[in-house]
């Protein structure tokens, strides 16, 4: 299965209780913080939640 990587480029201070929860939720707490994911329909969901705040890559 395809993967991808997910950075976190943006902070997290100022964004809604939720967005906080998705980018915890995909391993994501500090800036420059780097998970690498499956490529599925749950996982791209909760990145277009956060498409402001990450960079995506595939590996």
């Amino acid at each position: 299965m395809e993967q991808v990587k997910i950075t976190l480029t943006g902070s997290l201070i100022g964004t809604t209780p939720a967005q906080k929860a998705v980018a915890s939720s995909l391993g994501l707490k500090k800036i420059g913080d780097v998970t690498i994911q499956s490529n599925d329909a749950s996982v791209m969901g909760k990145v277009k939640k956060v498409a402001h705040l990450v960079k995506v890559e595939t590996v």
